[in-house]
C-alpha cells in the first residue's frame, strides 16, 4: 500500500458557518467549497492548506454521524484522512492483515474521491484513506 500524503484532517463542528469564521476571517484561510453528503448525512466546507486539507463536518440529521460524535466526544478532530493511489488494493490490504474495516469496498467521498475508513480500534484514531478523483 502506498500513502503519498495526508488529504485531510476532518474536524465535526456544530454550527460550519461559524466554524468557518475562525479559518476564514481569522486564520486568513481560503474557502474551497461547501458539499453535502447526503449518504453520510454531513455537510462540509473544504480549506485548503499547504498541500493537505481541514474538511469542516456538520451533521444535516441529528441522527447522523457527525451528530452522534459531538454528542459523545464534543466538537473538535474527528478523522485524519490518508491519500493513497489506489483503494480498493490499500482496503484489501488492510483487510490481509487483519485490521478491521468500517468500509470493505469504497464509498463516494467529498471531491469526487473514493474513500474507505479503517476502525479506530486499530489505527487508535478515525483513519479515512482517500483515493483522488481522476
Amino acid at each position: 500500500m502506498m500513502i503519498n500524503k495526508i488529504d485531510h484532517i476532518g474536524i465535526a463542528v456544530k454550527n460550519l458557518d461559524e466554524a468557518l469564521k475562525l479559518y476564514t476571517r481569522t486564520l486568513g484561510l481560503s474557502l474551497k467549497s461547501i458539499e453535502i453528503v447526503t449518504d453520510q448525512k454531513v455537510r462540509t466546507a473544504i480549506i485548503p492548506i499547504g498541500e493537505s486539507k481541514i474538511e469542516l463536518l456538520e451533521s444535516t440529521e441529528p441522527d447522523g454521524v457527525i451528530a452522534q460524535f459531538i454528542e459523545k466526544k464534543g466538537e473538535g478532530l474527528h478523522h485524519v484522512a490518508m491519500e493513497v493511489n489506489n483503494i480498493e488494493q490499500a482496503l484489501d490490504s488492510l483487510k490481509n492483515e487483519g485490521f478491521p474495516l468500517i468500509d470493505k469496498i469504497p464509498r463516494k467521498g467529498v471531491e469526487n474521491t473514493r474513500i474507505g475508513f479503517v476502525h479506530p480500534k486499530a489505527a487508535k484514531i478515525l483513519l479515512e484513506l482517500v483515493e483522488p478523483a481522476k
